[in-house]
C-alpha cells in the first residue's frame, strides 16, 4: 500500500516553490551575469564597440533580474525564455571572443572573469529553460 499523498493542494504548493526557487536562483544569475560585466566595463572594456555592448548586458541583465521576480505568472515563460536567450548569447559572444574575435576583440581564457562568466551564463541559461518549460501553458 502506497503513502504517497496525491493531494492537489500539496502538489500545487510544490509546484509554486520550485517556481519561485527557479525564479530568484534565475534573478540571482542573470544579476551575476550583469554585475561581472559592469566589474569589467569599468575595468577595461570602456571604448570601441565592446563597451556599449558590455553595458548594454549590465542593463539588460538588472533589468531581466528584476522582471523575472515581478512578472505575472501568464508572462513568466516568455521572461525566461528572453533571460535564457540573453545568457546564451552572451556566453556565445564570450566564446566567439576568445576563438576568432568578435568585433576586433580577443578575449583569453585568463581573462578576469572568464570561467565565472561561463559557469554562470551556462547554469543561467539552463534554470532559466526549466523554468519557461514547466510555466509554458500546457496543450490538450
Amino acid at each position: 500500500m502506497s503513502t504517497m499523498s496525491t493531494d492537489p493542494t500539496t502538489t500545487s504548493a510544490r509546484s509554486g516553490a520550485l517556481i519561485w526557487v527557479l525564479r530568484v536562483v534565475g534573478a540571482a544569475l542573470l544579476a551575476a551575469m550583469a554585475w561581472i560585466h559592469l566589474d569589467l566595463w569599468f575595468g577595461i572594456t570602456q571604448s570601441g564597440f565592446i563597451g556599449p555592448a558590455f553595458m548594454l548586458n549590465v542593463i539588460a541583465g538588472f533589468g531581466l533580474a528584476a522582471l523575472l521576480l515581478v512578472t505575472p505568472r501568464r508572462f513568466l515563460p516568455w521572461v525566461a525564455a528572453l533571460g535564457a536567450l540573453v545568457l546564451l548569447g552572451t556566453m556565445g559572444a564570450l566564446i566567439l571572443a576568445s576563438t576568432v574575435g568578435l568585433f576586433g576583440f580577443h578575449e583569453s581564457t585568463e581573462a578576469p572573469h572568464y570561467w565565472l562568466s561561463l559557469v554562470v551564463e551556462s547554469v543561467g541559461a539552463i534554470v532559466l529553460a526549466v523554468l519557461a518549460a514547466i510555466t509554458a501553458p500546457r496543450r490538450r
